[in-house]
Parts: structure tokens; sequence; C-alpha cells
């Protein structure tokens, strides 16, 4: 079963203010970036941990 992470633990994963979380998920300038797609439960939102690692990955792959 995947680990479902919540935005501040994906903040603290990736570094990015959840302003920034919400613009790479929201605005057309960022989605070349690929940023994963939430999933929302009830009023909460969640991202899958391993999507978030493998994003994390590429970016690292591709500098």
């Amino acid at each position: 079963m995947e680990r479902l992470l919540s935005k501040k633990q994906v903040k603290e994963i990736v570094g990015f203010s959840l302003a920034h979380i919400d613009r790479m998920e929201h605005d057309p300038e960022y989605s070349h970036l690929g940023f994963p797609k939430r999933i929302k439960i009830g009023f909460r939102v969640f991202w899958v941990e391993s999507e978030i690692y493998d994003w994390v990955a590429e970016r690292i792959a591709t500098r």
C-alpha cells in the first residue's frame, strides 16, 4: 500500500513554500515541471509518497 503525504510533509521534502506548491499544481506556467497530482480525501489533500520522491529524483537527474 502506498503511503500518503500531507501538504506539510511534501513541503518538507521538496523545500518549497505551500504557495509555490499550489502554483506548481495550478499555474500553467509551471505545468512543464510535471509536479504530481494531489489526492483529495474529504477536506484534506494528500500526495503519493513514491510520486513525490520520483519527481525529486527526476529533478536531480536533469541538473
